[in-house]
């Protein structure tokens, strides 16, 4: 099947429900991309900031860049300028450059709190007393130019459906008790970033509002 066939395949199982496909374009040439921009493809996640600075001059400017990969402070320059989401947020150190790099650009870039769901040592992100420590500080509270919206998590690479929804149910629970705790009443902490190519139809199920869908798309590397 081609990109546009594949794509639209995917946004057709997201008719009626709460979430969104973000396109996960990394390593795939721009010609690649621009096939699904033409298929309606609006949200494109990278996993490396110079990649997707890069990339982002050369597709229309309705592109709604997420960074997904994790980033490392000295790299927040070169796509603070343009990204709409960086969805691995893991420090406050992380969060304060991006604060720095968005106020010289005089923009705000929204970010996803990532946790540690996945019983894999190799995957990164928080725990919910490391983010709450976060949200608690006098200098997240004076972020100007970042704004948190949700959270994101990887679960684990297994055929195992349960403990896979067991942790899509984690992080839904993460987002609940933040969302009651520390965004009461704020509309725009709401999305839950969960689901791959391999379980992405499981995310939805869990109440996922953004799927990272890359290889179902595009094909394997």
């Amino acid at each position: 099947m081609s990109i546009a066939e594949n794509l639209n395949r995917i946004e057709a199982t997201l008719t009626g429900t709460n979430a969104r496909l973000v396109a996960v374009t990394k390593t795939h040439p721009i010609g690649l991309l621009q096939e699904a921009y033409d298929a309606g493809g609006r949200l494109f996640g990278e996993n490396r900031a110079q990649e997707m600075a890069e990339k982002q001059p050369q597709l229309p400017d309705d592109v709604q860049w997420h960074l997904i990969g994790q980033l490392q402070t000295n790299k927040v320059k070169y796509i603070a300028g343009f990204v709409h989401t960086v969805q691995s947020v893991d420090s406050l150190k992380l969060l304060l450059e991006m604060e720095k790099q968005a106020a010289k650009h005089d923009r705000v870039i929204e970010g996803l709190l990532q946790f540690h769901i996945a019983d894999e040592d190799t995957k990164t992100g928080l725990t919910l007393s490391e983010a709450e420590e976060i949200l608690r500080s006098e200098e997240y509270r004076a972020l100007r130019h970042v704004r948190l919206t949700g959270v994101m998590g990887i679960a684990t690479n297994t055929d195992d459906e349960d403990q896979v929804r067991r942790e899509f149910r984690q992080l839904r629970g993460y987002f609940d008790k933040l969302q009651a705790l520390y965004f009461a009443g704020e509309s725009t902490f709401r999305e839950v970033s969960m689901g791959m190519s391999a379980d992405y139809a499981l995310a939805v199920r869990e109440g996922s509002t953004l799927i990272r869908v890359g290889s179902a798309i595009f094909g394997r590397r």
